[in-house]
């Protein structure tokens, strides 16, 4: 949830049946009581950094959070330019949190994924790469495959 409340959405989407609710530590200012609220209605956390955030900034809501998504283009709109440099976020916490679930968000596509996946992401967001694409199931499993082949060598 790229909001500036994302409190307000927590027991919408409970009753909605989500398992898991991600937002962006950015706007918020009690970010411990927002991951708290997601459990209480029983869905997992994920907190989420843009690309002008550092590292650390996410860093501090590990223990409480059960995924950290990175954003690898400025939230907003679909289509846009990959940011590689954002990979260096994703090496830094699979190297200090091996068992941490790390999500990247923004340009993943084919053309991207083997950097995303060799960075240590196991988790991915691909939107535009997919809707567009002709085969849309085997862009699907490609991405899936890769990030999987990835997970297997560690």
């Amino acid at each position: 949830m790229m909001v500036s409340k994302p409190e307000q959405w927590i027991a919408p989407m409970a009753d909605a049946g989500i398992n898991q609710y991600t937002f962006h530590i950015e706007p918020v200012t009690n970010v411990d009581e927002v991951c708290r609220k997601v459990k209480e209605h029983g869905m997992k956390v994920g907190v989420a950094i843009k690309p002008g955030t550092p590292v650390e900034e996410v860093e501090k809501y590990i223990s409480i959070a059960d995924m950290v998504l990175i954003m690898t283009v400025e939230p907003g709109f679909g289509g846009q330019k990959f940011m590689e440099d954002q990979m260096s976020k994703v090496k830094y916490l699979r190297e200090h949190y091996p068992l941490l679930d790390i999500e990247v968000d923004g340009g993943v596509g084919p053309s991207t994924i083997d950097c995303c996946a060799s960075a240590g992401a196991n988790m991915i967001v691909s939107g535009t790469a997919v809707i567009r694409a002709q085969d849309q199931a085997a862009t699907i499993n490609l991405l899936r495959d890769t990030v999987q082949r990835a997970i297997n060598k560690k």
